[in-house]
């Protein structure tokens, strides 16, 4: 008897947890439920790059994947196993295919629907064309972390498939000094190659265009020449002026300013010929470009004008000024939040709705807006730019509206460098649903 009552005990106390489990795991995905639906509602739900896709066969509900994503509800928990939320902001670091105990998640680029036009790129970095390696974003994978590691390997490659002997030319050209770049230089001067690398604007690459005050997210990474880099949340500043120690220390410039205009084959090897006239030889080429080399124009009157520009670099000495910024992404927001402060700033955005930003700028612009730092005008588009105005058409506005206007930023996104890669002979192909896949070192 006194065994049965200890058996029942156990029992019950066995039940109440599963119990208390089972109504804990279905509160929890009631929550997540509410977050998928809202998510659709503001147009966050589909992913728009480079994204994870969990095998729920696989997924044993360990919430590892969660936890490990700093953007935050991108992932969660429901019913069967693990599942998407706001996909949309997804930056694709990767951090919760690597955390995943089962691997159960893999990467991937576009949809089946959403088309994305990447360069052929092997296992290995190299393109079709032998000799031409592709690294960073211009490859499908952006972010600081991967970059940086992708030009390293990049670089560990293009040196176990053997280098051959000569004084001629160069070992290798780098082209781009963002992150791949960066990170490609330093491994190059490691091991010791005749290396040169080139940069159409300035030390940085894409990091250095971003507002001054922008906020860079990475994680700890590894930089050739220099160590662990642990950063969280860290100025693009203190992060450019790591990779100037870093180059720096070690002796090594980059060629700024100098935007290569084709990549030939020739004897052997490749000719780099650039906008200013010069051509270098070498046996190899990395590509660390990104895909937004070329910022896209609204192709309106008065576009080319000297008060319209395509980055921000210094908001804090822009002050008094009417300023227009034209998009509804990251960079568009942050920067009419930077202006704000000092400015009277219009927002124009051709949707109805801010729907593809990172959940903490939509607070703050939301905020902003509110503040009267901010003034939105959706659903409207630019007609032409003149000295002193600028006039939008859209929903709401009977013919053209006129704002006073002294400054316009344009963040429409950037255009693949599709011709520069056709004339070097990459192939370019539209990937649906394509599998990012873990390259060798």
């Amino acid at each position: 008897m006194e065994e049965l009552i200890i058996y029942s005990i156990v029992l019950g106390v066995c039940a109440t947890i599963v119990l208390y489990y089972i109504k804990s795991v279905q509160k929890s995905s009631r929550k997540v439920a509410a977050k998928i639906e809202k998510a659709k509602e503001e147009g966050l739900f589909e992913p728009v790059s480079l994204h994870p896709v969990i095998d729920l066969n696989t997924c044993i509900k360990s919430g590892a994947c969660v936890k490990a994503c700093p953007e935050k509800d991108i992932l969660g928990i429901l019913k069967g196993g693990g599942t998407l939320i706001n996909a949309s902001n997804c930056v694709g670091h990767g951090a919760c295919f690597h955390a995943c105990p089962v691997e159960a998640i893999t990467l991937v680029i576009g949809t089946e629907k959403r088309g994305v036009d990447l360069p052929h790129v092997s296992e290995h970095y190299e393109s079709n064309v032998e000799g031409i390696y592709i690294a960073g974003e211009l490859g499908g994978m952006g972010l600081i972390k991967n970059s940086i590691e992708q030009g390293v390997m990049a670089v560990e490659n293009i040196i176990k498939a053997g280098i051959p002997k000569g004084d001629n030319g160069y070992d290798l050209i780098i082209v781009g000094a963002g992150p791949a770049g960066i990170a490609a230089t330093l491994t190059a001067k490691k091991n010791g190659l005749k290396f040169l690398t080139l940069e159409q604007d300035t030390l940085g690459g894409t990091v250095f265009t971003f507002p001054r005050s922008k906020i860079v997210m990475t994680s700890p990474v590894e930089l050739p020449l220099y160590g662990k880099m642990r950063l969280y949340d860290t100025s693009k500043q203190e992060l450019l002026d790591i990779w100037n120690q870093a180059l720096a220390s070690n002796g090594i410039q980059i060629q700024e300013q100098t935007k290569v205009e084709a990549i030939l084959p020739h004897d052997g090897g490749f000719n780099v010929l650039t906008i200013n006239g010069e051509a270098f030889w070498t046996k190899n080429v990395l590509l660390a470009i990104g895909r937004r080399g070329t910022p896209r124009k609204l192709g309106v009157p008065g576009e080319i004008s000297e008060k319209v520009a395509y980055r921000l670099l210094e908001p804090e000495q822009i002050e008094g000024k009417n300023v227009l910024v034209v998009g509804g992404g990251d960079s568009a927001v942050e920067a009419a939040m930077l202006l704000g402060v000092q400015n009277n700033v219009t927002l124009s955005y051709r949707n109805e709705k801010l729907s593809r930003i990172k959940p903490k700028n939509r607070d703050n612009i939301m905020a902003a807006i509110e503040n009267g730092q901010v003034h939105p005008r959706f659903n409207t588009n630019v007609v032409r730019i003149t000295s002193e105005k600028v006039f939008l058409s859209g929903e709401g506005i009977d013919g053209e509206l006129a704002l006073d206007n002294d400054l316009v930023y344009i963040f429409a996104g950037g255009e693949l460098p599709t011709e520069f890669l056709q004339k070097a002979g990459i192939e370019i192909t539209k990937r649906f649903g394509y599998t990012m896949k873990k390259h060798a070192k």
